[in-house]
């Protein structure tokens, strides 16, 4: 029996694997959120320099939480997606009391900037694509809350993902942009929202991709625990 119970126990140590670091996606996605948080230094620049600007006050107020809030949420969740720091609880927890309220702040106020769009005429539809997704990110946010408040990680890890997609689309549209317009020209207000919308659209798919690779490899560490215990 001592033998049997020898020969039986390696396999179940192999499926005892550290978890991986993370780091190339996480300097991707740092990548990726490191051009929407420099135009949002300059953009906050551009609005201390200019106290009393052409945007209301409650709407500079909303610029400022915006673009404050998406800098922590895009740069402090990319270290989620470390598999490694995932197992530290502590980590997780703390980062995430940090990261919800900030990134419920990012969507409504980019709600509220949408809503109060004060802008050119043709601007407006690139306006109410961003307050779809907005909503979409806050949807998703409610979301993750309610997971997590009923122990469902999988399922929370899921919906802050899809959020966390869609705030770092402005990485995606940046890129976009530049494969348009190089070979073919600069663009006007509508097909600037097209662009913007492709890059939420591009993000959304990846994220769901992401999401359907997690639950697989789920799955299979499930089944593979099953064959182990047969």
């Amino acid at each position: 029996m001592s033998q049997q119970m020898k020969v039986n126990r390696p396999p179940a140590v192999q499926q005892r694997r550290r978890p991986k670091s993370g780091w190339p996606a996480i300097t991707g996605l740092l990548l990726l959120s490191a051009l929407p948080v420099l135009g949002g230094v300059l953009r906050l620049g551009e609005v201390s320099a200019t106290p009393g600007g052409s945007l209301p006050l409650v709407s500079t107020a909303a610029l400022i939480a915006h673009i404050v809030a998406m800098t922590v949420f895009c740069v402090l969740g990319a270290f989620q997606f470390s598999p490694a720091l995932r197992t530290r609880h502590r980590w997780h927890r703390a980062a995430g009391r940090v990261l919800i309220p900030a990134a419920f702040i990012a969507a409504a106020s980019a709600i509220w900037l949408a809503v109060f769009f004060g802008g050119p005429p043709e601007g407006l539809a690139l306006a109410m694509i961003r307050l779809v997704f907005a909503a979409a990110m806050t949807v998703f946010l409610v979301r993750a809350v309610i997971a997590i408040t009923r122990r469902d990680f999988a399922a929370h890890g899921a919906w802050m993902t899809r959020a966390y997609a869609i705030a770092v689309s402005g990485g995606t549209q940046a890129l976009v942009f530049a494969l348009w317009t190089i070979p073919l020209g600069e663009v006007d207000a509508f097909g600037e929202a097209w662009l913007v919308a492709t890059a939420f659209v591009i993000n959304s798919v990846v994220a769901e991709l992401l999401i359907r690779r997690r639950t697989n490899r789920r799955m299979s560490r499930v089944s593979d625990r099953g064959a182990l215990v047969s």
